[in-house]
């Protein structure tokens, strides 16, 4: 049950941003099992020179199509799996027009008690949901 935030630069048609959308939404349903509906996504739109995403001493250039993704989730998913994710989201979004500078990722971990549904508990620590296992 990740909780995912995408970050764009305006100027992407209501479609486009869905694709977008839509492209992290299935790579992480892919590679680690969730079921479809368990979607929680958070976009945001901003001005060109509200996103600033240099290259970190890589060496390229990153263009105003940029896609700055985080992803909160529980801990306990292997380097590998997490490689795995961040590849799927790549091939993804360059299905739908991203240029692979313009993909970035952060990925953050929590725990069971880090999360609230909603009615004020913490239904993985109340019981009332299980516990995903990692995968």
């Amino acid at each position: 049950m990740p909780l995912v935030r995408i970050d764009l630069v305006t100027g992407r048609t209501p479609e486009q941003v869905r694709a977008v959308a839509d492209a992290i939404h299935t790579a992480i349903v892919d590679e680690y099992g969730i079921p479809e509906r368990d979607r929680f996504q958070v976009i945001t739109e901003h001005p060109a020179q509200q996103i600033i995403a240099e290259d970190a001493g890589l060496g390229f250039e990153r263009t105003d199509g940029v896609v700055m993704i985080q992803v909160f989730t529980q801990g306990g998913r292997s380097d590998d799996a997490k490689q795995s994710l961040y590849r799927a989201v790549h091939d993804r979004l360059a299905e739908v027009g991203v240029a692979s500078e313009d993909v970035f990722i952060g990925y953050v971990e929590n725990g069971p008690q880090d999360w609230s549904f909603g009615f004020g508990r913490a239904q993985y620590v109340t019981g009332e949901l299980g516990v995903p296992s990692a995968s």
